[in-house]
């Protein structure tokens, strides 16, 4: 049957969702490669920038697609998780596929790898999916984020030396699956570096930097780091860790531009670059006299650089707060909270559920409030998504934050956007 809409793009693509615990799936590529190898390995035929890493890799990828796109270039980009629909990650020149194009698009692409014998993850299909339309689209470049780690990344199937990777700031993050420590998690990180490819990447704690440059001398890569202290000029508007994506961007993409003779790009065009819009990453509305801030930041890492952007661009000003977190992330609960706590002492904590690459729900409220002890948070404990939003839009303080999952932000943003 034909796929004609998101709800029927979203009903079929359940049937791809892994229903093992975490802890039971298997983490390897021969799937990808089987499939890849089916569709004629259109990966190949793209050259692509990778990117990875724990934080800002989603604001990097949109900026080097940005930036691409200012040369004048065809750009594929894709992304994940998706914020607000499916095909955020399925975008040509900085614009997703529309509705019925993205799932005339699908129905096709799942009709041709059935006879595959091949019975990818939802991850999987959705990436294989990207490559093949962008190798149809006859992409100059593709923009490739990473889903999880790296080295055993469903995006992780390209063969070609002219790849560019970009690693973002590394931390610690997934470390049931990729490790405890950051020296492992940095290895599956610059897992994408592969033979003579180009990497670039700030200068970060010694073992991930230490990682990546073993990596790359064991490709015989070039790698290209960057001080911190090397942000591009002129984009102060920009909240300081966009500051670093963008620069990373800006420097992965001027070596673009030089290796293949690409216009360059003006002051003019880098501004704009920078403007774009970016779901779900210190998102600001503004409802019923209130700026509500909305940003999928899970981890201390993110919240840490979250909370900076905050305090510089609304300082004084008092804050309450709604968030969730995931299942299966309960290691991160103590760092993401102290990080809450610095922000405000109002916290409205919610539930979620729903299906994206694996089914997801939200941690315990009580988990929540078992881990806040100390820290002087005031917490309220409402279930229900939609009602837990009105519930803040009903705080006497002038600036709301929503954060802790991109997958509660499934829930609550779509609300704000009908406003």
């Amino acid at each position: 049957m034909a796929i004609t809409n998101f709800t029927e793009a979203k009903k079929k693509l359940s049937d791809f969702i892994p229903r093992d615990h975490p802890s039971q799936q298997s983490y390897n590529l021969k799937r990808m490669f089987e499939l890849m190898t089916y569709l004629g390995n259109p990966q190949n035929s793209l050259k692509i920038i990778h990117v990875a890493g724990t934080s800002g890799k989603t604001s990097t990828a949109y900026y080097v697609a940005a930036l691409l796109r200012e040369t004048g270039s065809k750009v594929g980009l894709t992304v994940s998780p998706h914020v607000g629909e499916i095909n955020e990650r399925l975008q040509i020149n900085m614009t997703p596929l529309p509705e019925s194009l993205y799932c005339s698009k699908l129905s096709e692409f799942i009709g041709l790898i059935t006879d595959s014998h091949v019975k990818p993850t939802y991850f999987e299909l959705l990436v294989a999916f990207a490559y093949w339309e962008f190798a149809k689209q006859k992409v100059d470049y593709a923009v490739v984020e990473v889903g999880l780690g790296g080295l055993l990344d469903g995006t992780n199937v390209v063969n070609r030396a002219d790849k560019v990777c970009i690693i973002t700031d590394i931390g610690l993050d997934h470390t049931r699956i990729l490790g405890p420590t950051l020296t492992a998690i940095a290895r599956q990180k610059a897992g994408i570096i592969n033979k003579q490819n180009t990497i670039f990447a700030f200068r970060q704690s010694p073992e991930v930097v230490a990682e990546i440059e073993k990596s790359a001398e064991k490709n015989d890569a070039r790698l290209f780091l960057l001080n911190p202290t090397d942000v591009v000029s002129g984009i102060e508007f920009l909240p300081t860790f966009q500051r670093r994506n963008f620069t990373l961007a800006r420097e992965a993409v001027n070596y673009v531009i030089g290796r293949d003779r690409l216009p360059a790009i003006l002051e003019t065009q880098l501004l704009h670059a920078a403007h774009t819009y970016i779901p779900g990453r210190m998102e600001i509305f503004h409802l019923s006299n209130k700026i509500i801030i909305v940003d999928g930041a899970h981890n201390a890492q993110k919240l840490q650089a979250l909370g900076e952007a905050i305090t510089t661009q609304f300082p004084d000003e008092s804050i309450a707060a709604l968030v969730s977190f995931v299942a299966g992330g309960e290691e991160r609960l103590d760092g993401a909270l102290q990080e809450i706590a610095k922000l405000t002492k109002k916290l409205i904590i919610t539930t979620f559920s729903g299906e994206q690459d694996t089914p997801k729900h939200s941690i315990d409220p009580a988990e929540i409030i078992a881990a806040s002890k100390g820290l002087s948070l005031q917490t309220t404990v409402i279930e229900k998504p939609e009602l837990a939003l009105a519930a803040l839009r009903a705080q006497p303080e002038p600036i709301l934050l929503i954060t802790g999952s991109f997958f509660l932000l499934n829930h609550v943003r779509p609300l704000m956007l009908d406003q």
